[in-house]
């Protein structure tokens, strides 16, 4: 599973369970490899699960994705490819207001471009764009996670 976030969400339990937003990731890696893109932030529990299970996540960084990182993210997947995106605080994503302090996030074409690598070299066979609140946030992101699942599906298509 691609996972394009900028949290981990790998802790084993919060707020007494073990089906909390905060523990996703790790219910999925209990089933199948896992490959994070755009991390930004993690806590101590989700840091420890990383290095006892050598996770390579892919931190936000100042730059540009480069060919050479998406070549090192398409090396780790599966030939089928789920893909996990959280758009509701654009956290990924930058639409050009949803900028916060940190750590850039990735923008829209350089993530369209990942996607379409994917999309060539592998097979998306399901995805989820999830935890929008459309009359909580600002229309660009209502906006930006709708393009966003309306390319998915045609690039699902492709292969």
């Amino acid at each position: 599973m691609l996972q394009l976030d900028a949290h981990t969400d790998l802790r084993d339990e919060y707020e007494d369970t073990k089906f909390n937003h905060a523990c996703t990731m790790r219910r999925v890696h209990e089933y199948c490899p896992i490959v994070q893109v755009g991390i930004r932030s993690m806590g101590e529990d989700d840091m420890g699960y990383i290095k006892k299970k050598k996770l390579r996540p892919f931190y936000a960084k100042e730059t540009p994705l480069t060919n050479a990182d998406e070549e090192a993210i398409v090396s780790q997947l599966t030939d089928d490819v789920l893909h996990h995106h959280r758009p509701r605080r654009v956290r990924s994503v930058d639409h050009g207001r949803g900028r916060h302090a940190g750590a850039r996030r990735y923008g829209w074409y350089e993530v369209l471009r990942l996607l379409k690598r994917i999309a060539k070299e592998k097979r998306i066979v399901g995805f989820d764009v999830m935890e929008l609140a459309p009359r909580e946030g600002p229309v660009a992101c209502t906006y930006l996670a709708a393009k966003l699942t309306y390319k998915l599906i045609g690039l699902a298509l492709i292969h």
